[in-house]
C-alpha cells in the first residue's frame, strides 16, 4: 500500500516524482522544485522551453499567416493575425505565472485566460472580425506545444 509520502528523482529531468518504498519506515519530508537542488538547473531548461515555443510560434503564425493569406484573402488573414498575436501575449502570462509559481505563489492566477475572453469577444461583437480565423490564431501556441513535442519525442536522424 503507498504511504503518500513522495521524493524528487535527483537523476531524472524536472524532478521527477518517485514514491519510495514501502518497507522504509523513515519517513522522507516531499521535495517540490522549490527547494530542489537542481532548481537552478530546472529553471535554464523552463526559459529554453519559453523561448523554443515563443520561436516556434513565430514561426507557424508567420507560415500560417502567408498561407491564410494566398487562400483566403487578407481580411480572414488579418483576423488570423488578431488571434495569433493574442496567442502569443497568453503564452507571455501563462510562462510569467508558472515562473512565479516556486517563489511567490501557490496556485496558478487565470488572468491570461482575460486575453481569450476579450479576443473572442471583440471578434464577436466587431462586425469586420470573424470568430473562426480569430480563434484558430488563438490556437498557434497549441500548435506550437505540439511541434516540440513531437520534436522531442520522436527520434532525430
Amino acid at each position: 500500500m503507498l504511504s503518500g509520502q513522495f521524493k524528487a528523482s535527483l537523476d531524472a529531468p524536472y524532478s521527477a516524482v518517485t514514491v519510495p518504498d514501502s518497507a522504509s519506515s523513515a519517513p522522507s519530508a516531499p521535495s517540490t522544485v522549490a527547494n530542489s537542488p537542481h532548481k537552478g538547473g530546472s529553471m535554464a531548461e523552463f526559459y529554453q522551453l519559453c523561448r523554443e515555443l515563443f520561436t516556434t510560434s513565430l514561426v507557424l503564425m508567420a507560415i500560417a499567416f502567408g498561407a491564410v493569406w494566398l487562400i483566403y484573402g487578407l481580411n480572414t488573414a488579418l483576423n488570423y493575425l488578431l488571434g495569433a498575436g493574442a496567442s502569443l501575449i497568453y503564452l507571455q502570462l501563462l510562462a510569467r505565472s508558472v515562473e512565479r509559481l516556486g517563489n511567490d505563489q501557490k496556485k496558478l492566477v487565470k488572468t491570461q485566460l482575460l486575453v481569450v475572453v476579450v479576443v473572442i469577444i471583440l471578434a464577436a461583437r466587431w462586425q469586420e472580425l470573424h470568430v473562426i480565423p480569430v480563434f484558430l490564431g488563438f490556437l498557434t501556441y497549441k500548435a506550437a506545444i505540439l511541434v516540440y513535442m513531437f520534436r522531442t519525442v520522436l527520434p532525430s536522424p
